[in-house]
């Protein structure tokens, strides 16, 4: 028997560029978690809180969401947890005190400095069979995926398809009169 249901599209999976990159990020942040979370008790929200911020110390939590691309209630609670483990430390803006920026504090410091040269030994580990004109290559394709506005085309994507059954679902199956 078939398993396979007919349709007009079929997402061919091992093809479709978004499942194949959430797949192996999922896969290389589980991997890399390993390295990390039994010794310091770090998530990977966490570490990659501590390490956005590790390169670019002074963010808010929005400017931190926005640089991950994480939910930012989940990055909300990253850093409530980071600042109760004491590595990060939370202070006013400079020239806006509405505004808090956050900044690894020296115990996040010490953390990052010895998990920050495990992930890049895995990185190294992982990519040892490539060559460096391939990885040149792969990072430029990865910064223009980076520059393109997938937000912009998703919306002008929905907004040109037409709205081909406006009576919702739950209408539907009540079979409700009109």
């Amino acid at each position: 028997m078939n398993s396979e249901r007919p349709g007009p599209a079929q997402l061919e999976l091992e093809r479709f560029l978004p499942y194949r990159l959430s797949v192996l990020s999922n896969r290389l942040s589980a991997a890399i978690a390993r390295l990390y979370a039994e010794r310091f008790s770090l998530g990977m929200t966490e570490w990659r809180v501590m390490a956005v911020l590790g390169r670019y110390p002074d963010l808010s939590a929005s400017e931190v969401t926005g640089r991950t691309a994480m939910d930012k209630v989940a990055v909300s609670r990253a850093v409530a947890r980071l600042i109760d483990a004491e590595w990060l430390q939370r202070s006013p803006h400079a020239d806006d005190r509405r505004r808090s920026v956050l900044r690894l504090s020296e115990a996040g410091h010490a953390v990052y400095d010895e998990v920050a040269p495990m992930a890049l030994a895995f990185e190294q580990r992982l990519f040892g069979d490539i060559g460096p004109a391939q990885l040149d290559r792969l990072f430029a394709l990865l910064d223009r995926l980076d520059a393109l506005d997938i937000e912009a085309e998703a919306e002008a994507e929905s907004e040109a398809e037409p709205d081909a059954d406006p009576e919702p679902a739950s209408d539907r199956a009540s079979g409700a009169a009109k």
